[in-house]
């Protein structure tokens, strides 16, 4: 929402907010660094477990994402807090949504 001290949106409509005022703002370059940004929203969903809250981390992106290894080891450890990643690709760089493909635990068997 571009308000680093409370980088909260409410709802949709914060969402789409958000977005329109940061095409105004948020100049879009490289590194492409995602990590960062959801181990940042993974601490913030950690200090809530009480189901009174869920986060959903929206990345819209212009690039290829420079530390693979490091977000991939983010996702893995926010799996089991109440958030949401969407990471979605825009503009004409590659973006290889394939390798963002991250197992987080075996499946279940049916029924059980």
């Amino acid at each position: 929402n571009g308000d680093a001290a409370n980088p909260a949106c409410s709802g949709i409509e914060g969402v789409l907010e958000a977005y329109h005022r940061s095409l105004r703002s948020v100049q879009l370059y490289g590194p492409t660094n995602f990590a960062p940004v959801v181990n940042h929203v993974a601490r913030s969903a950690a200090a809530v477990l009480d189901g009174s809250q869920y986060f959903v981390l929206l990345i819209i992106t212009d690039g290829v994402i420079s530390d693979m290894a490091q977000t991939k080891e983010a996702i893995v450890n926010a799996a089991k807090l109440p958030m949401s990643i969407i990471i979605v690709g825009v503009g004409q760089a590659e973006f290889d949504g394939k390798a963002m493909d991250v197992p987080i635990a075996p499946p279940r068997p049916r029924g059980g």
